[in-house]
């Protein structure tokens, strides 16, 4: 009924344009929902201790300086936050705008949208397709900012943005309430272990209608309820982050920013970092500095590193063991990284064509690089935005854990009667063995997404894996 109420209203609100596309349709029924919220909301891993952290810079840290400027402090905590929603619901324009909000206040340096939206082919096209990492601070934290995409082509990048968040701020135009992106973000954030959330209703200076705004935000609450988030409690901020970069109106603009970062600093809860455990880091990029050596960069998953430590790579058919001669984090030196820093790493000896995305770097011995495992997956009704059909053994989709994808090959466990007739069915959870056509470092309790034809199908976690 509140859908149907809000794509009446919005045409009308909207200069008459056929803005509102919200589903009619339930994302899942009561009997679908406890099963996906059982395999997706456990926490990725044991939880661990704060890392602290606060410089006053503000630099995109897909870069690893080669002359790294001074110390990296860890004098207030830290916290990996992102902005995620559909396309063109203003999140660069909003990342833009808490940049220049917190500048003007000595928590960083304002980058503009065109600093953030920074590749070739996204200006190109006005759409972000790469996740850019910024950085700034509130008085209480330290806040490393991941802008992901939403253009439903460039997912697979936003999965890997999601993995690294340890909340987010969902991004929502009041024109066209929620959207299938907005609801596919929020099954990918809740299923890489985000607990809580902000929701920024952007863009309410074009919509007249109070009554409108308030049925936005009741479609919201429900969407999170349903999505396993606190619907109820969740903070939900209007405002418009147009008028906070451009230094108008303040009063749904500058005023609005500060309020959503209030938000932040409250709700969202700084998560115990996972240190007594062996170090892991995905590896997101890989890059040369001339005359020092090989870069790794990505977020530590559990575990500490110190310089001079041994680690190894693991995955796509590598084993390599290497020193870390040097860490830093957004071009300030650390001697040591933590679970939840986003860091890079340079390594002795090793070249750029050894290192690829999608590897991990580990404590050696720790993990192993594996082709076959048993999972348990929950395959998403078409409500959910899954499969309309079922699939039979031998289905290929893309397995996505962290930075990496790889096709994956499902079949039936052994003892399964009639494994070549038997179907499996949208909304079925159920135990399946996975062969990957090339091997990566996985272990008991990696979670993953299957995707296929540019839409999450399944999600899924290892149970065990195969020497």
């Amino acid at each position: 009924m509140i859908r149907t109420r809000i794509q009446t209203g919005l045409q009308a609100a909207v200069r008459g344009a056929e803005v509102s596309r919200v589903s009619a349709r339930p994302l899942a029924g009561p009997s679908t929902m406890p099963l996906l919220r059982t395999l997706i909301t456990k926490p990725l891993a044991r939880a661990p201790r704060a890392a602290m952290l606060a410089p006053r810079m503000f630099q995109a840290t897909r870069t690893y300086a080669a002359d790294a400027g001074g110390k990296f402090s860890r004098s207030k905590p830290h916290f990996n936050i992102g902005t995620i929603g559909h396309v063109d619901h203003g999140k660069t324009t909003l990342t833009a705008a808490i940049t220049k909000h917190l500048a003007e206040q000595g928590g960083g340096k304002f980058m503009d949208y065109s600093q953030i939206d920074k590749a070739p082919e996204e200006k190109a096209r006005g759409i972000t397709i790469s996740t850019a990492h910024v950085e700034y601070e509130t008085p209480t934290r330290h806040y490393a900012h991941i802008d992901c995409p939403g253009h439903a082509d460039y997912i697979k990048n936003m999965i890997t943005g999601a993995a690294q968040l340890d909340g987010a701020i969902i991004v929502v135009s009041a024109t066209d309430g929620q959207m299938p992106q907005t609801r596919e973000h929020l099954l990918l954030a809740r299923q890489v272990g985000i607990k809580k959330l902000v929701v920024f209703i952007n863009k309410v200076d074009q919509v007249d209608d109070p009554e409108m705004l308030e049925l936005v935000e009741m479609e919201m609450r429900e969407l999170l309820s349903q999505y396993g988030f606190d619907g109820e409690g969740t903070p939900i901020v209007m405002g418009t982050a147009l008028a906070a970069l451009e230094g108008r109106d303040p009063e749904r603009g500058a005023k609005k920013i500060q309020e959503l970062m209030d938000a932040a600093d409250t709700w969202l809860d700084v998560p115990a970092r996972d240190l007594d455990k062996p170090f892991l880091m995905y590896v997101e990029d890989v890059f040369s500095i001339s005359g020092r050596g090989t870069v790794c960069t990505g977020k530590v998953e559990r575990g500490t590193i110190t310089k001079g430590a041994e680690v190894e790579i693991v995955g796509m058919g590598a084993s390599i063991k290497t020193t870390l001669t040097g860490i830093e984090m957004f071009h300030k030196e650390l001697e040591r990284g933590e679970a939840g820093d986003n860091m890079g790493a340079l390594l002795r000896g090793i070249k750029r064509e050894q290192v690829r995305r999608g590897q991990v770097l580990v404590a050696p011995g720790s993990i192993k690089s594996v082709k076959k495992f048993k999972a348990q997956i929950y395959v998403l009704t078409k409500e959910e935005g899954g499969r309309y059909t079922p699939f039979m053994s031998n289905y290929r989709p893309q397995l996505f854990i962290r930075t990496t994808d790889v096709t994956v090959s499902l079949t039936f466990p052994e003892g399964t009667e009639n494994p070549h007739e038997k179907l499996v069915m949208p909304g079925d959870n159920i135990e399946m063995i996975g062969d990957l056509v090339h091997d990566i470092a996985l272990e008991a309790g990696s979670r993953f997404t299957l995707r296929e034809g540019g839409k999450t199908i399944g999600t899924g976690i290892v149970s065990e894996v195969y020497e």
